[in-house]
């Protein structure tokens, strides 16, 4: 059998491995999607009156505001799966599952690449999940032809696959579990200061600056354009150098700390 061959064969184990303990253990799951259902229903349904003021000139209803929040809770959402990432990463290092599968025959990059197509499945899943809740309250996309909802799926896995090389990066220096959940909440916490809930012009002067271009804000206002067919502008292209960066970075990061015997 051929190197390549080995490869999907012992990635493919680990995949199943990953996805029948998301399966078994699926309340880490749920709590971090419970985050951004919440935070969906929260600003919709309490401030969505009073937010939709400061969108579209103050012209904008409830209605609108649903349109233009959907998109950012979707990219939370994956920021919020990845994190469970992290966690299962640091739980295999620190039960010794990791070490064991350094003795043994397999594909050496098999277990990284079984976490990380794992997490990408489960964050799709979770977008499915969440943007149904988002179409159940209102959300439409009327103008979306079909290659921009295939742009917008590809944009949606592109980020994904990066936050969750990082994520694997944070599970893998991380002493624990614990740790690794705390040191992954940037992932959550980043939304929060993009243009997900209100527009970055809204925004202090001084704070414009960090929340335009960190690497969640193009991504939303991508996602907006291929969905709603506002104006992209340059975020299609800071979208792609962000996801690729941070895919590169963890990549190597992720690599570099598994590939270090322990001592």
């Amino acid at each position: 059998m051929s190197s390549l061959a080995l490869a999907v064969r012992d990635s493919n184990t680990m995949l199943r491995r990953n996805l029948l303990h998301a399966r078994r253990y699926p309340s880490l799951t749920l709590n971090l999607l419970l985050t951004p259902v919440m935070l969906l229903l929260l600003f919709v349904y309490l401030f969505g009156d009073v937010m939709s003021a400061g969108i579209a000139g103050g012209g904008a209803d409830r209605s609108d505001y649903i349109a233009y929040i959907v998109p950012g809770i979707l990219l939370m959402t994956i920021g919020g799966t990845v994190v469970g990432t992290a966690v299962s990463v640091s739980t295999d290092m620190s039960e010794g599952i990791i070490a064991r599968f350094r003795t043994m025959n397999i594909h050496r990059g098999s277990v990284l690449i079984g976490h990380v197509v794992g997490s990408v499945l489960q964050s799709v899943a979770s977008v499915v999940l969440v943007g149904a809740i988002g179409v159940a309250i209102g959300f439409r996309s009327t103008d979306a032809n079909v290659v921009e909802w295939l742009a917008a799926f590809g944009l949606l896995v592109l980020f994904a696959t990066a936050l969750t090389w990082v994520a694997v990066g944070m599970g893998l220096v991380s002493p624990n579990a614990e740790a690794a959940g705390n040191n992954a909440m940037p992932m959550i916490l980043l939304p929060l200061f993009s243009s997900a809930f209100v527009p970055v012009d809204s925004m202090p002067g001084w704070f414009q600056p960090i929340a335009e271009y960190q690497p969640f804000t193009p991504a939303i206002e991508t996602l907006r354009g291929l969905l709603l067919g506002t104006e992209i502008g340059n975020n299609g292209w800071l979208t792609i150098a962000w996801c690729l960066g941070l895919t590169v970075l963890g990549y190597f990061w992720s690599t570099s700390k598994f590939n270090d015997d322990p001592k």
